[in-house]
């Protein structure tokens, strides 16, 4: 894969391509969401307001996520955008919901497995009405099976959608598969097969993420629960049972036990209606305050939106042929702009489809 790019221990710099380009490796669900004054209590039937069923999955919101991001105009769309995932066979659902809604925003999906082992991913979510907070219960379904269980698989098909210089991941897809492709990327490959890797361990695996499948990642974005599951887990200690209080830490001593131990270059804590702390390992650091919206509806895709954002943001800035220390330059504004993106999506229902395209951010 030619134009792979340096991991955070090297100083090779990107090789300039036309397009940049992006492949998001992870989940495909339909989403089967109920709208509700409140949830129900144990035992408890309580008749709820509507049930809309839509195009989800973190990998397929971040890859929407990323092919509106890179529409700067209506017709104009300047970051070449693959998904590599796995939905159920003849699955009409995705011939009419999943794969329109990826395509009609800019994403590949020629390297999406029609799997004869497994149904495609469900997500029922329950979301109340006035807060706009979500439950969600979750099928993996082929996200878990086929292609998706076996690495060399889906590395080939990350080579088989051309030139690569970044990939984004997530943690509903196996953790054996995960670990191997952080390994793989982030220094188990050839220096040409090597990507910068942006990873959001959403949810967090119940046995963790090692520290040596997390070296060396470029790109760590996490929420405030998941940072400190995250920092349990390099340190060897279980990410069950989070205390209330964080174990105490602040997002500044999260972000650099990661740069410490795991060698990640750029760590991004997002602290919900209080804005993201972002933290590079060259030392520069920041926050970017939360955008004030009129009202909350829904805060099903926004984590996804804001990967998806950022991680366009970088792609940009790679596809140069700039390094990535180099992006300690420009990471405040990108964070700024995937944080007022997730702040447009909180604003609409729904998953995939309440994402917006970067020319309605104007």
């Amino acid at each position: 894969m030619p134009g792979l790019t340096e991991t955070a221990t090297t100083t090779t710099t990107t090789t300039p391509s036309t397009k940049p380009a992006i492949c998001i490796i992870g989940s495909l669900n339909i989403d089967f969401v109920t709208s509700t004054p409140r949830c129900p209590g144990p035992g408890e039937t309580l008749t709820a307001t509507s049930l809309t069923v839509t195009a989800g999955g973190k990998g397929g919101n971040q890859a929407v996520a990323c092919g509106r991001a890179s529409f700067t105009a209506k017709q104009s769309q300047d970051v070449l955008i693959s998904m590599i995932g796995a939905v159920g066979a003849d699955d009409v659902y995705y011939s009419t919901l999943l794969k329109p809604a990826l395509e009609a925003s800019g994403v590949n999906t020629s390297n999406i497995e029609e799997s004869r082992d497994a149904q495609t991913g469900s997500a029922s979510i329950i979301v109340e009405e006035d807060s706009g907070e979500n439950r969600i219960l979750v099928v993996p379904g082929a996200n878990h099976a086929g292609m998706m269980g076996d690495v060399e698989q889906i590395v080939s098909a990350v080579k088989e959608t051309g030139d690569v210089g970044l990939v984004v991941m997530q943690g509903e897809i196996p953790r054996k598969t995960t670990l191997g492709l952080l390994e793989y990327f982030n220094g188990g490959a050839s220096a040409s097969d090597r990507a910068h890797v942006v990873f959001n361990p959403a949810p967090v695996f119940p046995e963790g993420i090692p520290v040596t499948a997390l070296k060396g990642t470029s790109v760590l974005i996490m929420n405030e629960t998941e940072a400190v599951q995250m920092s349990r887990s390099i340190a060897g200690l279980s990410v069950k049972d989070i205390p209330t209080d964080l174990d105490g830490l602040k997002p500044e001593e999260l972000a650099s036990r990661f740069h410490e131990m795991a060698e990640v270059q750029i760590v991004l804590i997002t602290l919900g209606s209080k804005g993201v702390y972002f933290s590079t390992r060259n030392g520069r650091t920041g926050a970017v305050n939360g955008v004030k919206v009129a009202k909350v509806l829904d805060t099903t895709a926004a984590g996804d939106t804001f990967v998806g954002y950022f991680s366009t943001e970088l792609a940009r800035f790679l596809a140069k042929g700039s390094s990535l220390k180099e992006f300690d330059a420009e990471i405040e504004g990108a964070v700024q702009k995937a944080n007022a993106a997730a702040a447009k999506t909180v604003q609409r229902w729904g998953a995939a489809q309440s994402i917006p395209f970067a020319y309605d951010m104007e």
